[in-house]
């Protein structure tokens, strides 16, 4: 049974990307500090990780997740998303296509999608996806193959296109969060923001009184 898209766009609110090569700090410490600040999501990015050595980070970030009440995404790795019991996956343009993403995962994992232009945002959902992944935002650093800045006028379009849960990534942190959730998105996703941070833990928090705020604002 899919989750109620009333439901996501909550869960949604707070999303890490959890990247154990972008940092030299204890990764499974990282993790948890975000998930005590308030994280509500989190995606385990690893590109270079082996199946292996990926499926156990994914059961250990699985677990830790299940504990705190979030959601744990896998990024790209279908076939690790459903080994690890993770509760979705996320694919991009260049990963399996979201048809046949979801017909391997079937209607009990959430399928996450980063389109490039607003036709692909326009399509996600009808091809099986329950969530965007919108942006760069802001522009970032974190990611080498990153597309040009979207800005927050684009990211507004985008969100309209795809007419599902939403979430704005690319150079977003607490001083700039408040922006992507005015613009539409339900949730911010963030990297550096947290793992770049000199308290992972108040850095969350942060986020989630910025997007709080936001929120009952709009």
């Amino acid at each position: 049974m899919r989750m109620p898209a009333s439901e996501l766009r909550e869960r949604l609110a707070i999303y890490y990307v959890a990247d154990p090569e972008q940092t030299d700090r204890d990764f499974l410490a990282l993790v948890d500090d975000a998930l005590a600040g308030g994280a509500t999501s989190l995606q385990l990015r690893a590109k270079r990780l082996g199946g292996r050595e990926l499926f156990a980070l994914a059961c250990a970030l699985r677990n830790r997740c299940a504990a705190a009440g979030a959601l744990f995404f896998v990024n790209d790795r279908v076939d690790v998303a459903m080994a690890a019991d993770a509760d979705g996956v996320h694919v991009g343009v260049h990963d399996l296509p979201l048809e046949e993403t979801r017909r391997l995962i079937g209607d009990g994992m959430v399928l996450g999608f980063s389109p490039l232009d607003l036709t692909e945002a326009a399509g996600a959902k009808p091809r099986g996806a329950d969530y965007a992944g919108l942006g760069p935002v802001f522009g970032t650093a974190s990611k080498a193959d990153a597309q040009p800045e979207l800005g927050l006028a684009a990211l507004a379009d985008q969100i309209r296109a795809a007419a599902l849960p939403s979430v704005g990534i690319g150079g977003i942190d607490a001083g700039n969060a408040a922006s992507v959730i005015e613009a539409g998105a339900d949730g911010v996703a963030v990297i550096s923001a947290i793992q770049a941070a000199a308290d992972p833990r108040r850095a969350a928090e942060a986020l989630v009184a910025a997007v709080q705020l936001a929120k009952a604002g709009r």
